[in-house]
């Protein structure tokens, strides 16, 4: 029979390899099936939370349109219900938050809101905790993580930056970029077509934690 020289020598190094080695190996895929299934259950079992602080909603509508991007499975909360339990097992934490004071929301933010919002023409949800008491309770994980933010577009400094930060600093890594998300006041809405661009943003993130 007429084989190739590299048909000759994958047979010559399978040869090498003692029996006991191959046996070991032949087991293992029959147990755990072949490994670009494993790849694939692995992706479509991921769990993704989207994590958000929102005074006036558009924070929340951003949240909401990232998990849907994610998929099936991934969950939009609050700062109020992101609990250690509700995050048990997580491969990706997606957090974000409005733009205040320039920077993440702190609670002594909130508490200056929660103060003057007899004077505000759309009442805040200050029920919620602040982005950055959540991210110092947040259990130290090993996952992916990516930082989001909503804001008037003139707006100086940002969110993202400490949101990305704090999640790096509990175990886990960024898998992408911070996005911004534009309102067009101080209580919204949301520019025109930011729901699509999160809902986008999600779906990138979802195709990133396959590869």
């Amino acid at each position: 029979m007429n084989y190739s020289w590299t048909e000759d020598y994958a047979r010559r190094f399978l040869r090498s390899i003692p029996d006991e080695i191959i046996g070991r190996l032949l087991w293992e895929t029959v147990r755990n099936g072949p490994v670009s299934n494993s790849h694939k259950e692995k992706a479509d079992a991921m769990k993704a939370i989207v994590v958000y602080e929102s005074l006036w909603g558009n924070t929340a509508a951003v949240a909401r349109a990232i998990a849907e991007g994610l998929g099936s499975g991934a969950k939009a909360l609050s700062t109020a219900e992101a609990n250690t339990a509700a995050l048990a097992g997580v491969d990706i934490i997606v957090a974000g938050a409005p733009v205040l004071g320039f920077s993440v929301p702190s609670d002594r933010m909130i508490q200056t809101i929660e103060a003057g919002k007899v004077r505000e023409n759309v009442p805040p949800d200050t029920s919620q905790p602040s982005m950055r008491s959540w991210l110092d309770a947040l259990a130290a994980g090993r996952g992916r993580s990516a930082a989001f933010e909503t804001r008037i577009w003139w707006s100086p400094g940002g969110s993202t930056g400490g949101i990305e930060r704090g999640l790096e600093s509990k175990g886990y890594s960024p898998l992408a970029k911070p996005r911004r998300f534009i309102v067009k006041g101080k209580y919204g809405p949301l520019r025109e077509g930011e729901i699509e661009k999160a809902r986008a943003w999600g779906a990138d993130l979802a195709q990133a934690m396959k590869v």
